[in-house]
């Protein structure tokens, strides 16, 4: 009842971190919210059927709090203050009007050559008003700032013992469900390996991303961002994916270093046993 109960509880908060933004920002159609409604519960139902059950399927960590706690009050953060900076010009508050003009200080401060933020606002058609691109600009600042920080807390919990915690097991293969133990070549190689490329995809995709977004003008529609709701979703989905791959590397390699240490371990564990001596008629 207890994992039930807390998988209901996490499939409530998914689904509202889902419907959040159609309910902070104004002029939302009907058909818009009936689609972000569905998309709601798909994604708790999802996550019930995922931590109800006995064995995680797809979810990693699952049983290693708090690593996805932290990558969901990541993502909540990443949407509320960009759903607050997207209703800033209709809806204006104290808080929202610091926040917007934080963003712009931040917009200014990444607006250098090559770097991902003035890549992204590159990568937009061309025609789109200087206002809009400035918005853009600041919320994808905002927004990297955000992925940054919450990396820089992983690696602090990770520092100071705080995950995974020494007090309570790990099981690598429970909470690695994706990986297979038995194909290739030594498992801390692969976990070492898997999380560099994990890392450095992570630090590539928002320079790789705008660049992917032009190319697509050729095939699809042009993204634009004009809209609330694209705005809000495009600008998180920029930044919360690379920022989960890198916290995903990282926690690999942590996960790699355990076994390592667990090794040398029950290595010194059986050179410390004495063994029998042998006799002169051996």
């Amino acid at each position: 009842m207890s994992q039930l109960t807390g998988a209901m509880i996490r499939a409530c908060a998914v689904a509202v971190l889902v419907a959040m933004p159609a309910l902070m920002l104004p002029n939302v159609s009907g058909d818009t919210a009936q689609i972000v409604t569905l998309l709601a519960l798909v994604a708790g139902a999802a996550i019930l059927a995922e931590y109800s059950a006995a064995y995680p399927g797809l979810i990693e960590f699952r049983d290693a709090p708090p690593y996805n706690r932290m990558r969901f009050i990541l993502l909540f953060f990443l949407i509320l203050f960009l759903s607050i900076l997207a209703r800033t010009d209709v809806m204006p508050t104290r808080f929202s009007l610091l926040l917007d003009a934080l963003s712009q200080w931040l917009g200014h401060g990444f607006d250098f050559a090559y770097s991902p933020v003035r890549l992204l606002v590159l990568a937009l058609p061309s025609g789109l008003p200087e206002a809009h691109l400035a918005s853009v600009q600041a919320g994808a600042s905002l927004a990297y700032t955000i992925a940054v920080l919450g990396i820089l807390g992983f690696l602090l919990s990770i520092a100071v013992g705080y995950w995974p915690r020494r007090t309570a097991s790990f099981n690598v293969w429970i909470n690695l469900p994706t990986f297979d133990p038995t194909a290739g070549q030594d498992v801390v190689q692969r976990l070492e390996r898997d999380g560099l490329v994990n890392m450095a995809l992570g630090i590539l995709l928002p320079f790789l991303l705008p660049v992917l977004l032009r190319l697509s003008e050729l095939l699809i529609q042009p993204v634009t961002l004009e809209t609330p709701l694209a705005y809000v979703w495009g600008i998180t989905l920029w930044a919360f994916i690379p920022a989960s791959l890198v916290l995903r590397g990282i926690a690999m390699q942590q996960v790699a270093r355990l076994i390592r240490e667990k090794r040398r371990q029950l290595a010194e564990d059986e050179g410390s046993i004495p063994r029998p001596a042998r006799s002169a008629y051996s």
